[in-house]
């Protein structure tokens, strides 16, 4: 069980790091608290390797620069996990893969060394599925990570950053960095009972990221609530994206939150996939909420040229014609140890033409401006993440299909997009809603969703861990 009152296990980042920032917990207390419940929790197997050593220093490094000056940022001196395909110098990145288990990084990533210029503590690195190729989050070849709210059952993690959202969810660390090419952050995220935020498409440095698809891949926070996952943002956001849009300065600003508005709502009849039972009393119980909040909920049934399941195709095909330029090469080599599931996902991109691959990437654009035009500049879209919660694994990985039909659409059109938790099905499963709005909203996306989540978020309990020693 969780040793302190309020368990640090279970506190927020930000929490954590006042209580850092006035010296009532040392960072390297903090760390060592973590460290130790890691070690304790090998059986949830949600790390691929742990730096315990490196990550005292760390912490004795920011309390030291605490004893000189002024926090280095608003997570200063707290710890953090990242995605196994985020390179460090000196460290294996995997990217969830036996076939590169003897990959060693020549050079850390630009989001590594934003964590560490800002103070926080990277403890290691965690699960995911092989090359990021899933959103269930199974890994039979490096071993899938078990989600903590079902003590009994393996059950899906959610992927493909699966073991970030089963260390934050365990409490083994306060907040994690994942990666989102088609729902890999959200997915997650909404079946650990967590928030999930995928930021716009070039907000976040690629720079030293094992990549699936380069055009979609995007990195961003797992975390337990709003604040968090803004915070860690504005410390990894580049301080320019690709259009100049100085994102990184706009996301370090006051903290204002939103007051209830207008938000647009997709219509069930253009649900790319039929909702189960608990999922579907879960989604009514949300809208009710969010009505009686003061909320004003907007039907919106999409045009053809943005179908979500549609779109969601795109993205599908996109990420199966980059991933196979990408790991085509391993995935023809009988003697490379891959899962079959994901070698056969890779292997099918060898049948995307270029001339379709390249009209899907030309209407995005296209797509995303329709978009903006379609709910407005600043408007915000509820969905479902997936028209269920975390089944049992599957041989064929197949179960949980619909959290892509969901999920993908965002990917395609480049849009910011965050997974709020919102109740629990009937299996006791979390089940989880997103927000998806125009393009480089993220700041206005973020303080919409911090505004909307205590109507969503009315049950917090948390896992209980006692089957494995927390």
């Amino acid at each position: 069980m969780c040793e302190r009152s309020q368990a640090l296990c279970f506190q927020t980042a930000l929490q954590i790091a006042h209580l850092i920032a006035t010296r009532q917990i040392t960072s390297r207390a903090v760390t060592q608290y973590f460290l130790d419940r890691i070690a304790r929790s090998s059986a949830l197997n949600a790390f691929t390797i742990v730096f315990a050593e490196q990550a005292l220093a760390a912490a004795d490094a920011a309390d030291s620069a605490l004893d000189t000056g002024q926090p280095l940022s608003p997570l200063h001196g707290v710890p953090v996990a990242i995605k196994d395909n985020i390179e460090i110098a000196n460290t294996l990145a995997s990217a969830g893969s036996l076939s590169r288990l003897t990959t060693i990084s020549s050079a850390t990533s630009a989001v590594a060394q934003r964590l560490q210029a800002a103070g926080m503590v990277i403890v290691g690195k965690t699960q995911m599925t092989e090359f990021a190729f899933g959103l269930s989050g199974q890994n039979p070849t490096r071993g899938t990570p078990w989600n903590p709210w079902d003590a009994k059952l393996h059950r899906a993690p959610g992927g493909s950053s699966s073991g970030a959202a089963v260390a934050v969810a365990a409490g083994l660390v306060p907040i994690a960095v994942g990666g989102d090419t088609g729902g890999s952050i959200r997915a997650p995220a909404s079946l650990n009972h967590l928030v999930g935020f995928k930021p716009s498409s070039g907000l976040i440095s690629l720079d030293g990221v094992v990549p699936l698809a380069p055009s979609l891949d995007v990195l961003g926070p797992i975390a337990r609530d709003v604040n968090d996952a803004h915070a860690l943002t504005a410390i990894i956001a580049s301080p320019y994206t690709g259009n100049g849009l100085k994102v990184q300065a706009e996301l370090a600003s006051e903290w204002v939150p939103t007051k209830p508005g207008t938000v647009f709502v997709l219509d069930q009849s253009a649900f790319p996939s039929a909702l189960s039972i608990g999922t579907r009393r879960v989604w009514d119980q949300a809208l009710g909420n969010l009505n009686a909040a003061g909320w004003t909920l907007e039907s919106w049934v999409p045009n053809d040229e943005l179908d979500i399941a549609q779109l969601s195709e795109c993205n599908s095909m996109i990420i199966a014609y980059e991933g196979y330029r990408e790991f085509g090469h391993l995935a023809h080599d009988p003697a490379q140890l891959l899962w079959k599931v994901v070698r056969n996902r890779i292997l099918a991109g060898a049948d995307i033409s270029r001339d379709a691959y390249e009209h899907a990437v030309a209407q995005r654009a296209t797509a995303a401006a329709a978009f903006t035009r379609a709910i407005g500049s600043f408007g915000v879209l509820l969905m479902p993440v997936s028209s269920h919660g975390a089944l049992p694994l599957d041989d064929e990985d197949v179960n949980h299909a619909s959290i892509g039909k969901f999920s993908r659409a965002s990917n395609y059109l480049g849009t910011p997009a965050i997974a709020l938790p919102a109740g629990f099905d009937e299996a006791q499963m979390p089940i989880g809603v997103q927000l998806l709005g125009p393009v480089f909203t993220d700041m206005h996306l973020l303080k919409t969703a911090s505004a909307m989540a205590p109507s969503l978020l009315l049950d917090g309990r948390t896992p209980e861990l006692e089957r494995w020693g927390l």
